[in-house]
């Protein structure tokens, strides 16, 4: 049967859902921590809808398929896990609700964490109890920020697509072929599986800025292999998805290079601005109750950049959101008045992004310090881009802790080597949950410690960059 919570691991990897099919049982498939939390976290959202709709109607739980015809046919007003089937085209579904419209059918209705409904798989979803049900009513969404979203006839040719591919993929002797996603496929239960069949393969899309589309164009081409784009030349790459023109294509050549030989190619000369660094990581949480993220910890190390300079602005819940935030542009404006040029330093642009959803959040757009942290002269600097602008790693990405933990790289550890962004919302989830005091304590220290040591990973990460010797590197400049 085609179950429409199959759309979002199809929309993902097509070969997932065929081991998930065909491998039943033979694969041990662990959730994490966070994945729990966001089921836990589902769970609540959906919960509290069902609480909204009991104030409104008289709601009924569907117990069984035949159950939930009976309740269909004597019209309740909700429904409440209904089961549908359709047996004819092997379709199965379990939406959250059925509500009772004044046409005298039945919307299907799902509550769901995120805040959008454009996603392929909700769309998938959705779309596929319209089919089921086989009435021409818009499937509902109630959204994670209290809205609500109508899906209709507007999905019925992605809902085709899906049927159409699934009915393939449930008689397919073989898995499917597949491209290697960097994202993807470390979190994927079926990683240690496939990478040995993609690496044997020496596949291109194991390269760092290769996506499986332009994989499957290059293939077409001529370039299948890791080896054959190594020894390639500009001029014989042709222009595919989401590779087009000379730079992309050189980083490209060079990328498979360094996937080879383990070599570092400098692009550029790698300009770091004056003035004193203080290196700024932030920790948030975007499972709460209103859905907002809350920032609980601004992380800062000033100089002399030892474990002991960490500095910090923490909140123990959502409703001191405000008072943080207002901390931490109270922290910035002493640092600026210390220091006569400042450098803000973080990895990525979510803390430039974080800080100006703060200030629309808070309506403090025209706050002077937020002005300075986001006008043309902002201390903000991002090192992910000085990286990835002036340098080829032997890497398949460029996250912090890919280049930090390199041991022929900047070799930096965590001192938690199960820490992370995503086990830091899980602790943070259970420090809230928790009101033993010393377990508070003890959370709080552990998230601390994490924070710290990103913020000293972008220290080391500076002083890599820096001890860099272009006479050691071979340094290739780009072509204009």
């Amino acid at each position: 049967m085609i179950k429409p919570s199959d759309a979002s691991i199809w929309a993902s990897c097509i070969r997932r859902v065929w081991l998930d099919k065909h491998q039943v049982g033979q694969v041990n498939v662990e959730i994490s921590d966070f994945d729990q939390l966001l089921r836990d976290s589902g769970l609540e959202h959906e919960t509290a809808v069902l609480a909204k709709l009991q104030q409104q109607y008289d709601v009924h739980k569907a117990h069984s398929m035949e159950h939930t015809r009976e309740l269909m046919q004597q019209n309740v007003p909700v429904i409440y896990q209904g089961r549908l089937l359709d047996e004819l085209h092997g379709l199965i579904g379990y939406p959250d609700f059925l509500i009772l419209h004044e046409s005298g059918g039945y919307q299907a209705a799902d509550a769901k964490l995120s805040h959008s409904a454009n996603k392929k798989g909700i769309q998938i979803q959705l779309g596929l109890y319209r089919r089921i049900l086989n009435n021409q009513l818009p499937a509902l969404v109630f959204l994670g920020d209290g809205n609500t979203a109508a899906i209709g006839d507007e999905v019925d040719s992605l809902v085709d697509k899906f049927i159409i591919a699934m009915q393939a993929l449930l008689v397919m002797d073989v898995q499917p072929a597949v491209r290697y996603s960097h994202s993807k496929c470390r979190i994927c239960p079926y990683f240690e599986q496939c990478t040995p069949e993609f690496e044997a393969n020496e596949d291109i899309s194991l390269i760092y800025g290769i996506h499986g589309n332009s994989a499957n164009h290059l293939a077409t081409a001529g370039l299948s292999t890791i080896t054959q784009l190594a020894n390639s030349c500009v001029e014989a790459i042709p222009d595919v998805p989401y590779l087009k023109g000379h730079k992309k294509k050189h980083h490209a050549i060079l990328q498979a290079k360094a996937y080879q030989t383990g070599e570092i190619y400098q692009l550029n000369d790698i300009i770091l601005p004056e003035g004193m660094w203080i290196h700024f990581d932030i920790e948030d949480n975007p499972l709460t109750p209103t859905r907002e993220r809350h920032v609980y910890l601004w992380g800062l190390l000033t100089a002399p950049y030892s474990r002991d300079d960490f500095d910090y602005i923490w909140t123990d819940d959502e409703t001191r959101d405000y008072q943080g935030w207002v901390n931490f542009l109270e922290k910035i404006s002493s640092y600026r008045a210390q220091y006569s040029t400042l450098v803000l330093a973080h990895y990525s642009n979510h803390e430039r992004t974080t800080i100006r959803k703060y200030a629309e959040r808070y309506a403090m757009k025209d706050h002077a310090t937020v002005v300075w942290l986001l006008g043309n002269n902002s201390p903000l600097f991002d090192m992910q881009k000085t990286v990835v602008d002036n340098l080829i790693l032997p890497l398949q990405g460029y996250g912090l802790k890919d280049i930090c933990k390199h041991k022929d790289l900047v070799n930096f550890q965590w001192q938690d080597e199960d820490s992370g962004s995503q086990w830091s919302v899980v602790q943070f989830s259970r420090f809230l949950a928790t009101t033993d005091p010393h377990e508070k304590l003890k959370l709080k220290n552990e998230i601390l410690g994490y924070n710290r040591d990103d913020v000293m990973a972008t220290r080391r990460l500076e002083e890599w960059l820096r001890s860099i010797n272009a006479s050691e590197i071979r340094a290739i400049k780009e072509m204009n």
